[in-house]
């Protein structure tokens, strides 16, 4: 008896870590996992906010915190429109994690080419102009974007992020927990980094 009720505590607890990882798995981090700081970014990738923020900041912020263990950086979907999500779609159709930063960095910086118009397939080619750039196939990009488990992992990522955070706008940017409400501007950001280490 003793020895069934230890098999099934086992086969919970590793069901419980599988379910976690998995959770975590489907967030984009940089970073050690035990650094003193966690930068959290609930954002679009269609929002010009949010894109002012990764090229303003997040390359500093790399350079000065992340690359030296001392900040994690999360990127959260928070996708406003289809073009959005498509996007993030891409962006996760990457296997490898670095890449898919790099990736995400390229979205933001060519925003203003292919976040225009309204025909979601010229959209959509834009965006795989993009992930060609970084070796991903055309049919592999394809299928993430024909995938409704690919489309059902980024919108359970919103929905969260609206249950647990209440996102009203976005970028919403966390440090350590709480709410960023300075200026898009890396010297006030740093000193808010700062404060925390």
């Amino acid at each position: 008896m003793k020895e069934i009720s230890n098999i099934i505590y086992k086969f919970v607890f590793l069901f419980f870590i599988l379910i976690t990882s998995q959770a975590e798995g489907s967030i984009l981090s940089v970073g050690q996992s035990d650094a003193k700081v966690t930068v959290k970014v609930f954002s679009s990738l269609t929002c010009p906010h949010c894109a002012n923020f990764h090229t303003k900041i997040f390359y500093k912020l790399e350079k000065d915190f992340i690359n030296k263990g001392k900040v994690r950086f999360e990127h959260h979907a928070f996708p406003l429109d289809l073009a959005a999500l498509n996007a993030e779609i891409i962006v996760r159709c990457h296997v490898n994690n670095i890449t898919k930063i790099k990736l995400l960095g390229k979205m933001y910086e060519k925003q203003k080419i292919w976040a225009v118009g309204s025909d979601i397939n010229k959209i959509n080619e834009s965006i795989k102009k993009i992930g060609l750039e970084l070796n991903l196939d055309d049919v592999k990009m394809d299928e993430c974007l024909k995938s409704e488990e690919a489309q059902d992992n980024v919108l359970n990522q919103r929905i969260e992020a609206q249950k647990k955070y209440k996102i009203d706008s976005t970028p919403t940017i966390l440090i350590n927990e709480k709410k960023y409400d300075g200026k898009i501007d890396y010297k006030q950001f740093k000193k808010a980094i700062e404060k925390n280490l």
